[in-house]
């Protein structure tokens, strides 16, 4: 794997691009959270796929599509991001979260499976919390395999699930997640199968764009609170979601917008986090599929 280019700031997050060879070129990250530390909490962001054959109309990271990783090109992103601060893998942190996130539907490649059942073996982090995002394509085999994994090598709140519906439409989904997918119905049950004893709820992200319904209603018609909780967060701005038109239903800047669509959501008794980033990250390219976009584009 060679380094082509990096950008960004270790007090905040720091992108970068990478070959394999062949052309294949991928885009990872490691970024904190303020205000919390490094010993507190790191996370690193891999990619899964070289670009993404889904499309998503606000990913800059679909198009282009180069195919998949293997379970060692997913484990070699992350041991390269550790080993740059901690040579001897031992990551102090209380919790290393590792996001399957960054380029690439993670449930198209059953690489994913196989790094992850490697991963406790390869470095030694007491916080370690993998974290698989999702659009829930319909792949039982794959999610079959996920549940046996998290049963066994990461019990107990030591894996994170998330799907990301972005609204509560199901029309408007097809139109926002242009491949076959589970239905809500589907995912509700998978969801609250794979939870276990102490296992943390499983999230529910919207991306969600402003001409998008967000109905708390809807949702509990498909998603018991008991297991699923809400994430909102704002739609980055990306070059794809510029060319289509899509603005935010989440602005950085109306707190009272905001606050009434958290309050929708906690009132139909869902736990609700509005997740906005540090907006230095839009500046840097942290967000998803947003940098190697950018690298090609300028390289061009």
């Amino acid at each position: 794997m060679r380094i082509l280019s990096t950008q960004g700031n270790d007090e905040l997050a720091r992108v970068f691009v990478a070959e394999l060879g062949a052309g294949r070129r991928l885009e990872f990250v490691e970024s904190l959270q303020p205000p919390h530390t490094r010993d507190e909490k790191w996370v690193l962001i891999v990619s899964t796929l070289l670009g993404c054959p889904v499309g998503c109309p606000f990913c800059d990271a679909g198009g282009g599509y180069r195919g998949k990783l293997s379970g060692e090109d997913i484990l070699a992103q992350i041991t390269w991001l550790i080993a740059r601060r901690y040579p001897d893998l031992r990551v102090p942190s209380r919790m290393l979260k590792i996001q399957l996130a960054r380029m690439g539907e993670p449930a198209l490649n059953d690489g994913v499976l196989d790094a992850l059942e490697a991963l406790p073996s390869r470095i030694d982090a007491p916080g370690l919390l993998p974290s698989l995002s999702t659009v829930a394509p319909i792949k039982p085999a794959f999610f079959e395999r996920l549940a046996d994994i998290k049963r066994r090598v990461y019990p107990s709140g030591r894996f994170q699930l998330q799907f990301s519906l972005h609204t509560t439409d199901p029309a408007r989904r097809r139109e926002l997640v242009p491949i076959r997918t589970w239905s809500f119905a589907e995912m509700a049950a998978y969801g609250e199968s794979f939870r276990g004893p102490g296992d943390r709820l499983v999230t529910l992200n919207f991306a969600a764009a402003a001409d998008s319904p967000l109905d708390p209603s809807a949702l509990l018609e498909h998603f018991d609170p008991e297991h699923f909780l809400v994430k909102l967060t704002p739609i980055n701005p990306t070059r794809r979601a510029g060319e289509r038109g899509l603005v935010s239903a989440i602005d950085p800047e109306d707190h009272a917008r905001n606050a009434a669509l958290v309050e929708g959501f906690e009132r139909a008794g869902y736990r609700t986090i509005l997740s906005i980033g540090e907006l230095d990250e839009n500046r840097i390219g942290s967000n998803c599929g947003m940098y190697l976009d950018r690298y090609e584009a300028a390289e061009a």
